[in-house]
């Protein structure tokens, strides 16, 4: 997938999952683009539905769907979570070590990308700290740092990772900036500062055709904030990456862009206008069909305007065989 992103100008969406819709939007809206996806399961996700869960939704989608779709752990925090999901079948793993200092890290790296080497996996890893709140990763915006790009030579080098998240400015979830972080437009809309493109820059001078991972990337799309205000909602001053500045990156060495938030937006959007339209209801398979569809449109649309994927999964298909 990456080398495909890489010589194409184009990202990979990374896009977490907590449930069945969530998993069906995201590959039917895929599939339909024949886009490659990358299906991730944050500590958070796994906690609530348990591994095996999430892992047999992925193979039930891989066999309604035609395309290359890898499993990712998101933000594993230690060695032994991503040996379990090495063990329980995930293609991918990330282990962040971004809360350690920069020897630490590599060290803990190493162990990680020793046992997934052995078993076929690939491991992605971080430098750097992105600021806030994410399932059980939480960082407050005066302990974010930028990635440093004199570190990432010696890092890749010595961990051995084929793939490494840094930090230039994204944040997780949907409150990324604080209103005094930002600007705001002739509409009173905030705008938030702009990614850190030169700090982008340096890092693929220092590891060229290295692929590089953008956490923190959802853009909390207004429509969904709206629709989830006018509906019982209460998400006052919610602001996201604009989506230009990610379509930017992803035509530049990053391979992989991360979306969380957005869907979360999506999925509550879908409910919040269902259940207000329609109060006598109490059947999930309404409400939750209206939250997979907007979960769908979200992703076309992720994956057209941002990500730059449609049409390329069947390139992707012929690597992968042309390599077992």
């Amino acid at each position: 997938m990456f080398k495909k992103a890489y010589e194409g100008g184009f990202a990979i969406g990374a896009f977490n999952i907590n449930n069945m819709e969530i998993v069906q939007g995201i590959t039917e809206a895929a599939a339909e683009l024949n886009s490659p996806v990358i299906l991730q399961a944050s500590a958070g996700a796994r906690k609530y539905a348990k591994g095996p869960y999430l892992r047999h939704l992925v193979e039930a989608a891989l066999e309604v769907n035609d395309i290359p779709i890898a499993l990712h752990l998101d933000h594993g925090p230690d060695f032994e979570t991503c040996k379990a999901c090495i063990d329980d079948g995930f293609t991918s793993v990330m282990f962040d070590g971004s809360k350690y200092e920069f020897k630490e890290n590599i060290k803990r790296t190493q162990e990680v990308v020793a046992y997934a080497h052995e078993h076929g996996v690939v491991v992605e890893a971080e430098l750097g700290k992105l600021a806030g709140i994410e399932d059980d990763v939480k960082v407050a915006a005066h302990e974010a740092a930028y990635t440093q790009p004199e570190e990432v030579e010696e890092f890749v080098r010595e961990t051995g990772v084929d793939s490494l998240a840094i930090a230039i400015g994204t944040s997780h979830g949907a409150f990324k900036f604080k209103p005094e972080q930002c600007t705001r437009n002739a509409d009173g809309v905030l705008v938030p500062p702009e990614l850190r493109f030169d700090i982008l820059a340096e890092i693929e001078k220092k590891i060229p055709e290295f692929p590089i991972v953008l956490h923190g990337a959802s853009s909390v799309i207004p429509k969904y904030v709206k629709i989830i205000n006018e509906n019982g909602g209460k998400l006052d001053d919610a602001v996201g990456i604009p989506e230009d500045q990610l379509r930017k990156a992803a035509k530049s060495a990053v391979c992989k862009i991360n979306i969380d938030s957005d869907l979360r937006l999506a999925m509550t959007a879908g409910i919040r206008q269902h259940f207000f339209a329609h109060p006598e209801h109490f059947d999930p398979r309404q409400y939750c069909a209206d939250g997979r569809t907007y979960i769908k449109e979200l992703v076309e649309h992720k994956i057209k305007e941002v990500l730059g994927s449609q049409n390329s999964a069947a390139g992707v298909m012929e690597l992968v065989n042309a390599n077992k």
